[in-house]
C-alpha cells in the first residue's frame, strides 16, 4: 500500500538532469554532457541497502523511493534521467531505476533511485 503523503514530507530539493543529445558530424545522434532540466520538491523514503561484489571490492549502494508532485515536468522523467539531492551542500547522484509511475497514487509520480551506480 502506497504511504499517505503530506506537505511536510517534500523536504528535499532535488535537480533533474538528461543527457543532451548531439550529433558527430556525420548525422548520427551521440549522447552528451548532462543538462539541467527543472528543480522540484521530493519527498524520499529509504528503500534498503544492498552490497555487491564487484572486480574483487565491496560496493554499497543506497535505493530511496521516491515521490514527485505530478505536472507537465515530472511526467517527463524517464529512466534515463539521473537525480541530485543536495543534502547540507553536498550533492549525492541518484540513478534512476526504472520508469517512474504516475498510477499508483493519484496526482503524484513514485520511482526509485540508487546511488551507487551509473547514471
Amino acid at each position: 500500500m502506497a504511504p499517505k503523503l503530506q506537505a511536510g514530507d517534500f523536504k528535499n530539493r532535488a535537480r533533474f538532469e538528461a543527457r543532451a543529445v548531439g550529433d558527430d558530424g556525420y548525422g548520427n545522434p551521440v549522447s552528451g554532457d548532462w543538462e539541467e532540466k527543472f528543480k522540484v520538491w521530493v519527498a524520499l523514503r529509504p528503500g534498503g541497502l544492498s552490497e555487491a561484489v564487484v572486480a574483487a571490492r565491496l560496493e554499497g549502494t543506497q535505493v530511496l523511493n521516491v515521490y514527485v508532485r505530478a505536472s507537465t515536468q515530472t511526467r517527463q522523467i524517464t529512466s534515463e534521467w539521473r537525480m541530485i539531492v543536495a543534502d547540507h551542500g553536498v550533492d549525492r547522484e541518484y540513478a534512476i531505476n526504472a520508469q517512474p509511475d504516475g498510477l499508483t497514487m493519484p496526482g503524484f509520480i513514485y520511482f526509485q533511485a540508487k546511488s551507487g551506480v551509473a547514471a
